[in-house]
């Protein structure tokens, strides 16, 4: 079902992503991990559905989504990124693969975190994040998305942010790959939720098969 929304607030969050603050049709219902198609409400883009996931809780008054906009791809992210607070968006009912399922490693690249915050936000609320950590990969410090809101959530070995294309005290360089996790996960028998790219999450779950990792063990997006 197609519901129209208006947009409340629009809240810059890295250089090229922002957070979407819009209105919650009654009765709808969604889980923390899940995705919802969106459209934007104008003539000629109504029918211009792109996946996006919710970074707000269920329990929320408001619905949030976290997105990063592409200027080069001249699309849905980059028409996004020309609206202001007033303007409608259409989406439909929730979806996705992403679900929580305890304790374990989250692994995400770039935009990839979206899924992840609002499961990492719901466990930080109900005082449940013991026992997970999250490997977050990005090209350069500006591009971490909630940055300041993760390492307030996940502190210590509980957070471990990596740049490819920036060295940076206190940060690993270099890509999420088989190097990096044999070097900086010491158990490979627990769970392990996976989001970005294709190519990252193609590598990444290889990766934690060759390491010894459960395939039924892993959670990614289909």
């Amino acid at each position: 079902m197609k519901n129209a929304v208006e947009i409340l607030h629009i809240i810059p969050d890295t250089p090229d992503v922002r957070r979407y603050r819009v209105e919650k049709p009654d009765s709808y219902k969604f889980t923390p991990g899940q995705a919802t198609d969106v459209a934007i409400d104008r003539d000629g883009w109504r029918e211009e559905e792109r996946p996006f996931t919710f970074t707000s809780l269920p329990e929320e008054d408001t619905l949030e989504f976290t997105i990063k906009s592409y200027p080069d791809h001249d699309g849905v992210t980059d028409k996004l990124a020309e609206l202001t607070a007033g303007d409608s968006l259409l989406i439909q009912d929730p979806w996705g693969t992403i679900e929580y399922k305890g304790p374990g490693v989250f692994i995400a690249g770039g935009a990839g975190i979206t899924p992840f915050l609002a499961i990492l936000r719901k466990l930080a609320k109900a005082g449940d994040l013991a026992g997970n950590r999250l490997i977050f990969g990005n090209k350069t410090g500006d591009d971490i998305i909630a940055r300041t809101e993760l390492e307030g959530m996940l502190t210590g070995e509980d957070l471990l942010l990596v740049l490819s294309d920036e060295e940076k005290d206190g940060f690993r360089h270099g890509l999420i790959d088989k190097e990096l996790l044999s070097s900086t996960v010491s158990d490979f028998n627990q769970r392990f939720y996976v989001c970005g790219p294709p190519p990252m999450m193609d590598g990444v779950t290889s990766a934690l098969k060759e390491l010894g990792a459960d395939p039924d063990a892993l959670t990614f997006e289909d």
